[in-house]
């Protein structure tokens, strides 16, 4: 015998919100972006991660320890020992990230305060990325990774914490996130990536679109100075005299520190949490 009630349960439409096909339509764009908002400020708030210290570089600079075995592989091969070579030169940015965020995870970690305060955050990935994440781990603090979904985004980042690793789809909400919670931001040598998310951050501090006090540090600076001529800029009249002063250049570790935890210390410490 039929059951007309089975029947009807069968062909039952799913409800919008359990449709798979709806929510990755155009016309449902606007969840999706509401979701990369909403979920990773469910898990910050559940982790207590008031704000962070981003670090953003190249996905491409290896460890010594790695660019050192890169070199020994080539030498033996006889093929790409220069490229090796300029690998293992530019090593020292990724161990002195990884010393920068290991010092600062230290430094947090001593603050009394009930919540996560100024916890390393970076996109992620490999390069700087990894070195951050892997000095604060180095240092049994949280940290946090914002990836993105790009078609070469195959990688290992075994360093970033599980409950604060986020996977994104739109730049524009990856970016909100590292802005919004940011206290302090350091930039290391890199690419396209770097220099969008540098250049950004800067129009907001320079436009007054965001107003906190942060340090802004570019680290290394013989690069810094070869990729980006600010002075150049200053000169032609294209930004203020005054712009050159939203950052600082170095190249070293103590410095950046002690630029960094001065600048919290005197403007962060007593605001916790987002502020723009």
């Amino acid at each position: 015998m039929d059951n007309p009630t089975a029947d009807r349960q069968s062909h039952r439409q799913p409800k919008a919100y359990q449709d798979r096909r709806f929510l990755e339509s155009k016309e449902a764009r606007a969840l999706r972006i509401m979701a990369e908002y909403l979920e990773p400020q469910s898990r910050f708030k559940r982790y207590g991660v008031q704000d962070t210290i981003v670090f953003m570089g190249s996905a491409r600079l290896p460890s010594a320890e790695a660019a050192r075995a890169a070199l020994a592989e080539a030498e033996r091969s006889g093929s790409g020992i220069e490229r090796a070579r300029s690998a293992l030169g530019l090593s020292i940015y990724y161990e002195a990230a990884r010393e920068l965020a290991h010092r600062l995870t230290l430094w947090s970690k001593k603050l009394d305060h009930e919540e996560r305060r100024f916890v390393i955050c970076t996109g992620g990935g490999p390069g700087i990325m990894e070195a951050a994440n892997r000095g604060a781990s180095e240092a049994k603090g949280l940290n946090v990774g914002l990836t993105i979904s790009i078609p070469n985004d195959e990688f290992d980042n075994p360093y970033v914490s599980r409950e604060l690793h986020m996977h994104f789809h739109y730049f524009f909400m990856r970016k909100f996130w590292f802005v919004y919670l940011a206290k302090a931001v350091v930039l290391f040598p890199g690419g396209f990536g770097t220099l969008d998310e540098m250049f950004e951050i800067l129009t907001l501090v320079q436009t007054g679109k965001m107003k906190k006090r942060m340090p802004i540090v570019l680290f290394g600076a013989k690069f810094w100075d070869e990729v980006v001529n600010f002075d150049a800029l200053v000169r032609h009249g294209t930004i203020s005299p005054g712009d050159v002063d939203l950052f600082h250049r170095t190249d070293s570790v103590d410095e950046a520190y002690d630029i960094i935890t001065r600048g919290l210390t005197e403007d962060a410490l007593g605001t916790p949490g987002a502020v723009l």
